[in-house]
Parts: structure tokens; C-alpha cells; sequence
């Protein structure tokens, strides 16, 4: 009787200090989900609108970017995951590569293919710089002739025929004599329908976006395999003051995972408006959590807090005390 009592009273320090201990790491973990927000992704820098971490960025954008295990970013779209090339915030753009369209290793040998599409209820469209080339085309479904010059730059006065006797066609960049010219037609696709359409009776496509390159007029742009694809920066007075650096330090532009409302992300915590916006502090840090750990993290620390509230009454009532389930209505969509 008297060692079960000595075995019990050593455990009590050890139990309350685990209570103590886990309290603590939950508070920890919590302060700290704004340095979640990953500035980049191997090379390519992430920056407002976008991001790779739930509750960082516009929610605008939210699932929109991943970053692979090999440190490789991708849209995502209805039609499939694409690599990005590259993202530009100066000119609103990123040009992504379609891993399943023509390049010049094929050659006249046209792989199956599938249309790139875009989710139209984003902030994304297919930029006007893009143009497509399609190749082996059935001349009975596509009418294929060469377009008089002034088309390139009075497109509205002409027909909607696929160019086989576009610039691109008969200079495919890279690889100019891949294939011959009559094989390949230029079409500018007014919707994303029109390509998937095109692709119907022709054996594959590739699109060339023209690439700003600073130089002297006619020589500013060149061609380049890829899309482009263009972007609003959704502004907001909210954003402007959290990243104000006289606001203590300047912040990073969140929002909320459950109700998307915006949010200050800050080294102190999270907060409504901008980081020195202390009188929300206390609240904020303990309940506006992003990215993807609010149900791990919440549920943990709620274990460990009403674990320690029972112990605590168990030892000064030395009575069974029945503790209510608590459930946690943190839902990410």
C-alpha cells in the first residue's frame, strides 16, 4: 500500500509537467503558422497574389500552385498539372509548358495529345501574346489556307482559317525544317473550347508565346515555346497597410482557411489589419491558424489543455469527473 502510494505521488510532477509542456508547444506552434508562408518554390519566387501554403496569399488563387517534393512548381487546371517555366509580378504572367504538346524531338511523328484548358471561374486567361500551331490538320473539318500579310495586324478584317502561311510555320523556333510547311497552321482560338475543337481533326498542337526581350523595336520580342498566361494582383487597402513597413515591419497578406476573410500574417502572430495591431493579438494568435494544420494542431492542443483541466479537478476533488467530447467544425475546402 505504502509503495503504490510512493509510485503515485512521483507521478503527479511528471504528469503535470507533460500537461505543462504541451500547453506550451500548442502555443508555440500556433504564434508560428505565418512562417509557413514559403517565399518560393526552387527558383521561382512566390509572392501576393499567389501561394503554396493554405492561408497564405489571395484566396483568389487558393489550390491553384503546388510545389512538388523536387522542388518543382505546377498549375493546376481542369485538364491536368502543368510545369511553370516561369512567373513575372512586374507584367502579370506565368508561362507554363504542356509536357503532352509537339516539340521539335517529334518531328513529323504527332503524339496523341490533350487540350490545355483553363478553369474559368479564376483570375487567369490565355494571354493574346500566344500563338498555337497545329499540324496534320484534315482540310476536310479545318479550312487551312495562307492569310495575306495585314492579317498579323488587322486580324478582325479576316477570316477565322488556320494560317498556313504564318511566320511561325515556316520559322519554328529552335527548330525551323522539323517539319514541312504544309503540315503546320497558325489559329489564335477565341475561347479554350476553340482549341479543344481544333484538336478533333488535327494530330497535335504547340503554342509559342512572344517574349518581351527589352531590345530595340522590331527585335523586342522572340518566340518561345509555352503559354502565357495572364493575371490579375488583386489590391486591397487591407494588403496595403499589413505590408506597410511602418506598420512594424511589414507583413504577408493571408486570409482566414475557414472563412477566407482577410488576414495580416506577422512574426508576432496573426492579426486583422497590420502587425502592430497588438489589441487583436491575444485573440488572433490562439484562433486564426492557416494552412492545412489547424485540424492536427487544434484537436492536439485541445487534448492536452482539457486533459490537464481534468487532472487538475481529479486531484483536488478526488472525484470522477465526466469531461463532454469536444469536437472540432474546422473544415478546410
Amino acid at each position: 500500500m505504502n509503495f503504490h502510494l510512493i509510485i503515485t505521488n512521483k507521478q503527479k510532477p511528471i504528469s503535470l509537467l507533460l500537461i505543462i509542456q504541451l500547453i506550451h508547444s500548442f502555443s508555440t506552434l500556433t504564434n508560428s503558422q505565418s512562417t509557413l508562408c514559403r517565399t518560393s518554390c526552387g527558383t521561382i519566387p512566390i509572392q501576393y497574389p499567389f501561394s503554396i501554403d493554405d492561408g497564405c496569399g489571395s484566396p483568389y488563387y487558393r489550390y491553384i500552385l503546388s510545389c512538388s517534393d523536387s522542388q518543382k512548381l505546377e498549375l493546376r487546371t481542369p485538364s491536368g498539372r502543368y510545369p511553370i517555366h516561369n512567373v513575372s509580378y512586374t507584367d502579370p504572367h506565368i508561362v507554363v509548358t504542356d509536357p503532352f504538346m509537339w516539340n521539335c524531338e517529334d518531328g513529323e511523328n504527332y503524339r496523341p495529345t490533350r487540350p490545355f484548358s483553363l478553369d474559368t471561374s479564376t483570375r487567369f486567361k490565355l494571354s493574346p501574346q500566344n500563338q498555337y500551331l497545329f499540324f496534320n490538320c484534315s482540310e476536310e473539318n479545318v479550312i487551312v489556307k495562307p492569310k495575306p500579310m495585314f492579317c498579323q495586324q488587322f486580324p478582325e478584317h479576316c477570316d477565322s482559317s488556320c494560317d498556313s502561311a504564318s511566320y511561325l510555320c515556316r520559322h519554328l523556333p529552335v527548330c525551323s525544317f522539323a517539319i514541312s510547311g504544309s503540315s503546320c497552321c497558325s489559329y489564335v482560338p477565341k475561347a479554350i473550347e476553340s482549341l479543344r475543337l481544333m484538336l478533333m481533326y488535327c494530330s497535335s498542337y504547340a503554342s509559342v508565346y512572344w517574349r518581351n526581350v527589352g531590345a530595340p523595336q522590331p527585335y523586342d520580342q522572340v518566340p518561345e515555346y509555352g503559354i502565357r498566361i495572364d493575371f490579375d494582383i488583386p489590391v486591397t487597402t487591407r494588403c496595403l497597410r499589413c505590408q506597410d513597413q511602418s506598420k512594424g515591419g511589414g507583413g504577408t497578406c493571408g486570409f482566414d482557411t475557414q472563412t477566407q476573410n482577410f488576414m495580416c500574417l506577422c512574426k508576432e502572430g496573426n492579426f486583422t489589419t497590420h502587425c502592430n495591431d497588438y489589441d487583436n493579438a491575444r485573440h488572433n494568435r490562439n484562433v486564426h491558424v492557416i494552412a492545412g494544420t489547424v485540424t492536427g494542431i487544434s484537436a492536439f492542443g485541445a487534448l492536452g489543455i482539457g486533459g490537464g483541466i481534468w487532472y487538475l479537478k481529479k486531484v483536488r476533488a478526488k472525484a470522477p469527473v465526466t469531461c463532454g467530447v469536444q469536437t472540432n467544425e474546422n473544415r478546410l475546402f
